[in-house]
């Protein structure tokens, strides 16, 4: 294997496992958001801000994770 095709493989790697902790983190906080305001709907400005702010971690891990890939 060539030392392109297995920086090109790293890079494929570094993205796509660093992009999948993050999207199932960002799915779950959503899910679990959308449940805690439908069983109590006047919870909803208690509830959005640190939901925000949970995408808002988890997708700085993604964002690290492409620039790993963008200095590989």
């Amino acid at each position: 294997m060539s030392p392109e095709a297995m920086t090109l493989l790293a890079k494929a790697l570094a993205i796509g496992v660093g992009g999948l902790g993050p999207a199932l983190a960002i799915g779950l906080i959503g899910y679990a958001a959308m449940t805690s305001i439908g069983r109590n709907p006047e919870a909803d400005k208690k509830i959005f801000v640190p939901m925000l702010l949970g995408m808002a971690f988890a997708e700085a891990i993604a964002i690290y994770a492409l620039i790993i890939a963008f200095t590989l």
